[in-house]
Formats: structure tokens, C-alpha cells, sequence
């Protein structure tokens, strides 16, 4: 073999069993410190390792935050954090939303500037869009029947169709991520905070149900979030105002609660949001699962292998800083944990301490700015694998365009069928139709204009009564009058329809039955308050929302133009 040869087969030989390392992963670890940024045509994983290795500690720190802002317009305050810290994600909230066009110009102005950075990576924009009742960004969108009609109809595909419709409208002014769906198990019956936003109490049937929206969310172009974990429907406690506590045993909670989210894990879901919620029989000394490393890292990551996004519910609940003894500790403590991302409602001061003493502990503790590093990195390639996608939000959304997509003129119609197909009829199948006889006095009672409406479309002779929506808790004066005028009033009439929605409202109408009248319940939002001690009353039918859709249904039904097939989710 003569010298050349030899030199070709020892190259070749030695190239073989070198470390391999792509083309691309290469270029990036030998490109200069500046002439790399999101934008760069590398992969998501090669990418997000090189941004991330060149990023300061405020860089990393700022990516693992999510601040909401008060009023119409973003402040100076939220604008700094994007230009001078690099701000990784904002939300919107429901406060300032009345005017869709100011949220898309706000989102336009906060993407702007955060091209601006030194790594021109853009923010995650979330809000919590999930049907029915919990609607943040209001104005024109639509007000669904929520996930509880879903459920009571059944179909998948209502669930699909609801997660596109929901976020194809959000997404329109460029936010990118939906916390959606709710994935709580509707157990406790007292539960106020989940209610008529949860599928229902079947673990199988919810985690179907969820899964549906998911995707449906996903196929608009909005990243989807389950929420929230490890569940929070066992509980008639609120995290916005104190820790609730879950005590149930560990099994039950595996074969209950924690079924949605595995299906979901298994099916890809991107984002998990984890609850301020403390499970005693599981972690004994009490910690929030948000703050819990056994749940998120233990757990979540270990044991289920989930890879996305971890993220906090809102910080300023109560039911965290309290149990850490401050707003600073519990952020640390919800990284450690393994949250990704830690929202605020609001935006803190640039020197306020959940910021000073987090990026502090960086330069003192290596685990824990490995647990920031890590994070930050997790965010960049969702955000790459999101951005670079086929079809993200539009970073600076038209807002002289968005009245073309909002309301979705396709959405309103299939908004209309999906709450026909939810209504229930809970009680009294056998006097439906209901037909009025000739001279009988009808009075619609209740506070919703699509009440009177929709009644009186049907029902053209009936007398319309008016009550206030936020019936005082402990009977004011005001519900005490409401409560003895309507008992005054329904005595002039033979049938009273009469529309119940919480505790208050379904001792409202308890004043009826010493009268003998006929009485036809409309039931919205959950129906657990007209399941007990309403076996004097006519008729209860369900329709699971105050929107003008379910309405519109429950008439449908109560009038016999349509068939009631839902099937209460309880």
C-alpha cells in the first residue's frame, strides 16, 4: 500500500470513531458570542443550549418570569422589565380587556420591544380563555357554554370545536398560550372556584374531553395548558384567598385526579399549571404542590416523564406566599420545585425582592442556577419550536383587522349547537313542551337580558321580574326585599320560570313553594344547587351557562322545538 492510500485509510478510520457532533451544533458553539439570536436558522435544541450558555443571570432569571399589568395600556414599569431585563412571558388579565383593539396594540408594543433585546426572543403572551365563565379577554369574544355543558353533551368533538373556536378568536391578537383546559375533576360539590369549569367527576371521560380541546387548541395556533395540578376539585377552598386542603389519600388521588393529567402527558400536552394546593396524606408537612419538589420533580418529571412546560398558578395568592412566609421565598421555592414559570398579576418593582434575592442565590448557589439555567432553557425551545412553527400568533397583530376574526362568525354557529346538545332536563320530562293554556299567567324571573329575550320570544304574554346577579352571601336588605317582592309578585301568577345558579339564588326561589304555583327551574352554571330539596317543583332544566347560547337552548327545549340529550356530567 503506497504512502498516499495509507494516509486516506487512517483519515477515514480516525473520523469514525471521533465524537460526532452536527453541522449545525457545531457551527453554533464555534459562532462568536454576538453573531447568534432566536432567529438563527439552527435547531430548537442546539439553539436553545448556545442562548442560554451565553446568557447572563439576569438574562436566564428574567426568561423564568410572567407579569400581568393594570389598565388599558402596558406601564412604564412592565415596558422595563422587556427592554432592560429581558422579560420572558406577560399575561393578560381580565381587567383590562373591555377593548380587544387596545389588547392587541399593547401585545404589539410588548413584542416590539422585546425583539429589541440583545437576543431578540419574544414573549410568551398567556391569558385564561377557557369557555364559559372564566372569559379574561372580553369585548367581542364570545361567551361560550363552557366545559360543564361540554361534558353534560358528551361528544369530543364539542370539545375540540370549543378549544379552536376560543383560542382561533385569542389568538387573532397575538396571544400564543391558553391556560385551557381545566382538567379538575368536579368531586366536591361545594367547589365554587371550579364548578361548571370543570368537564365533569369522570376521570376517563374528563381526560378524553380535555385532550379534545387540547388539540383543538392547538390546530388554531395557541399553546394549550391543564391546569391545575395535582387538582384542585376535591376542595370548596379558593388559593386566592388561602391554602385549600385536599386530604385524600394517595391511591384515590392516582386513580381520581391524577388520571387527566397522565392522559394528557401521554398525548403531548405542552403546558401543565401547577395549583396552590396542599395534599396532607401525601406530603405530610403541608407544602403547596406549587412549591412541592415530590410533585413537580419527583412526580410530574420523574415518575410521568413529562418534558413541557411546568408553570405556577398566580403568585399573589395567598395560598403560596403564606406558606412560604413572603412573596421572594415563595418564588424560589416554586423553582426549586421545578416550576419553569412563575406568574405575578402584577408587575413588581425592578429592585423588589423576588427578584434582588432569587438572582442573589444565583451567584451563591450553583443547584439552584443550574434550576434557573434549566428552566430557561426548557422556555427558549418551547418558544422555538413554537415561533418557528407552521402557525404561531402574529407578533404584531392588525389591530385594524381583528374585527374579521372576532367574533368567529363559524364559532357562533357551532357555539348555538353545542349548547343545544348539552341541555339537561334534570326534572319533569313529562311536562315538556310546556304550552301555556289559554288565559294562564306566565312570569319569567332572573337577571339576564337573554332570559327575558329568549322567554318572551316564546312565551310572548309572560311578565318579566328583575334580580341582581351577586345576591349577597349574608341577605342584605336589598335580597331580602328582592326576595319578599318576587314571593309577593308570584302570587298573581300560575307559572313561574325561574332562573337558580348558586346557593343564594336557589333559596331565592325556596320562597315559591308555599305558594302552590307552578315552578319551572332554568339552572345555570353548576347544577348541584337545584339537586337537593327540589322534588316540589315542576320542571329543572340545566344549560350550564349564563351565555346567550344556553338560553337560547333552554328555551329551545322548554318550548319542545328541540329534544334535550345531555346527560348530567355529576
Amino acid at each position: 500500500m503506497n504512502k498516499r492510500i495509507f494516509l486516506s485509510v487512517l483519515v477515514l478510520l480516525s473520523a469514525l470513531f471521533l465524537p460526532v457532533r452536527s453541522v449545525s451544533e457545531s457551527v453554533v458553539q464555534d459562532s462568536p458570542q454576538g453573531s447568534i439570536d432566536f432567529w438563527s436558522d439552527y435547531g430548537a435544541d442546539e439553539l436553545s443550549r448556545a442562548l442560554t450558555e451565553r446568557m447572563t443571570d439576569e438574562e436566564l432569571l428574567a426568561q423564568v418570569f410572567m407579569f400581568g399589568w393594570a389598565g388599558a395600556e402596558p406601564s412604564s414599569l412592565l415596558r422595563r422589565w422587556v427592554t432592560e431585563r429581558g422579560l420572558g412571558s406577560v399575561k393578560v388579565f381580565g381587567w383590562n380587556t373591555d377593548d380587544i383593539h387596545s389588547v392587541a396594540r399593547a401585545i404589539k408594543t410588548l413584542q416590539e420591544e422585546s425583539l429589541r433585546g440583545r437576543f431578540k426572543i419574544p414573549l410568551f403572551v398567556a391569558t385564561d380563555q377557557e369557555g364559559g365563565w372564566i372569559r379574561h379577554v372580553k369585548g367581542e369574544t364570545q361567551m361560550t357554554p363552557g366545559n360543564m355543558a361540554i361534558g353534560a353533551s358528551g361528544y369530543p368533538i364539542d370539545a375540540y370545536y370549543s378549544g379552536y373556536y376560543i383560542n382561533k378568536e385569542i389568538k387573532a391578537l397575538g396571544i400564543n398560550m391558553n391556560f385551557a383546559p381545566v382538567v379538575d375533576l368536579y368531586t366536591d360539590p361545594k367547589s365554587s372556584v371550579i364548578g361548571p369549569r370543570s368537564f365533569g367527576s369522570d376521570p376517563a371521560k374528563v381526560s378524553i374531553l380535555a385532550e379534545a380541546f387540547s388539540k383543538g387548541s392547538m390546530d388554531a395556533g395557541v399553546i394549550p395548558t391543564a391546569k391545575h395540578f395535582p387538582g384542585h376539585g376535591d376542595t370548596s377552598l379558593d388559593s386566592h384567598g388561602k391554602l385549600p386542603v385536599i386530604d385524600i389519600d394517595e391511591e384515590t388521588w392516582r386513580r381520581r385526579e391524577l388520571a387527566p393529567f397522565k392522559f394528557l402527558i401521554s398525548n403531548r400536552i405542552p403546558a401543565i399549571m401547577s395549583g396552590h394546593l396542599s395534599f396532607p396524606q401525601i406530603q405530610g408537612d403541608g407544602t403547596p404542590a406549587s412549591l412541592s419538589r415530590k410533585f413537580l420533580t419527583d412526580i410530574l418529571r420523574g415518575e410521568l416523564g413529562y418534558g413541557g412546560l411546568i408553570i405556577t398558578d398566580d403568585m399573589m395568592m395567598n395560598g403560596a406566599t403564606e406558606y412560604a412566609g413572603g412573596l421572594a421565598r415563595a418564588v424560589g421555592m416554586a423553582i426549586e420545585a421545578g416550576n419553569d414559570i412563575v406568574i405575578s398579576s402584577t408587575t413588581p418593582g425592578l429592585t423588589e425582592r423576588l427578584w434582588t434575592d432569587n438572582l442573589a442565590r444565583m451567584t451563591t448557589s450553583p443547584d439552584f442556577r443550574e434550576r434557573v439555567r434549566d428552566s430557561a432553557r426548557r422556555i427558549l425551545k418551547a418558544k422555538l419550536d413554537y415561533f418557528k412553527g407552521p402557525d404561531p400568533a402574529p407578533l404584531f397583530p392588525d389591530e385594524t383587522t381583528i374585527d374579521q376574526f372576532i367574533p368567529d362568525r363559524d364559532g357562533e354557529k357551532f357555539f348555538l349547537e353545542q349548547a343545544c346538545r348539552a341541555v339537561t332536563v334534570y326534572k319533569g320530562a313529562d311536562m315538556l313542551p310546556y304550552k301555556p293554556e289559554e288565559g294562564e299567567r306566565v312570569l319569567i324571573a332572573g337577571p339576564f337580558l337573554s332570559l327575558y329575550s329568549e322567554g318572551k320570544k316564546r312565551y310572548p304574554k309572560a311578565t318579566t321580574f328583575h334580580y341582581s346577579y351577586e345576591l349577597a352571601a349574608d341577605r342584605s336588605n336589598w335580597d331580602e326585599w328582592n326576595a319578599t317582592n318576587l314571593a309577593g309578585v308570584a302570587r298573581n301568577f300560575d307559572t313561574i320560570i325561574i332562573n337558580v345558579w348558586d346557593e343564594h339564588t336557589a333559596n331565592f326561589c325556596r320562597r315559591l313553594r308555599s305558594l302552590g304555583k307552578k315552578v319551572i327551574i332554568l339552572s345555570i352554571m353548576s347544577p348541584v344547587y337545584v339537586m337537593e330539596d327540589f322534588d316540589w317543583v315542576d320542571a329543572i332544566i340545566c344549560g350550564y351557562s349564563y351565555s346567550d347560547y344556553s338560553f337560547k337552548a333552554l328555551f329551545a327545549v322548554l318550548s319542545g322545538e328541540i329534544q334535550a340529550e345531555g346527560v348530567l356530567p355529576l
